[in-house]
């Protein structure tokens, strides 16, 4: 009898363990182009651009500041932590990428710019070519 409870216990414990509320972590805050603009206009945000060099240099939002995605775990040290940090790439699929990294790796006032410099870009805001740093 106690062989039959010990396995039925053995057998249900994965599935109550699994049920269990699981941890919250940080995450990070989608926000549109214009909310964005305003963030940056405020002066207390580092917006970083996570595209390729090639796209940074071709067209990029004033003061950003270029890690690629493919770096960017490798270059964390290079952000500030004490400061929201605003990610775009060109589209808003590798800046989720981005923003993900960030988090997991303890950055807590990270946001999405949805829709990338493109949306920007269709909003008529200004942008400007060359590499600057």
């Amino acid at each position: 009898m106690c062989r039959i409870i010990l396995l039925i216990a053995l057998m249900v414990s994965p599935l109550l363990l699994g049920c269990a509320e699981k941890p919250s972590y940080s995450s990070y805050t989608d926000i549109t182009v214009d909310e964005a603009k305003e963030l940056i206009e405020s002066g207390k945000a580092f917006l970083l651009d996570v595209r390729t060099p090639a796209e940074y240099k071709e067209v990029h939002i004033k003061g950003a500041y270029l890690i690629p995605l493919n770096e960017l775990e490798d270059r964390l040290d290079e952000l500030p932590k004490d400061k929201p940090i605003l990610v775009y790439c060109r589209t808003g699929h590798r800046s989720i990428i981005a923003a993900e990294i960030l988090v997991k790796n303890g950055f807590s006032q990270v946001y999405n710019m949805k829709g990338g410099i493109y949306e920007w870009i269709e909003h008529g805001y200004e942008v400007e070519s060359g590499l600057t740093r």
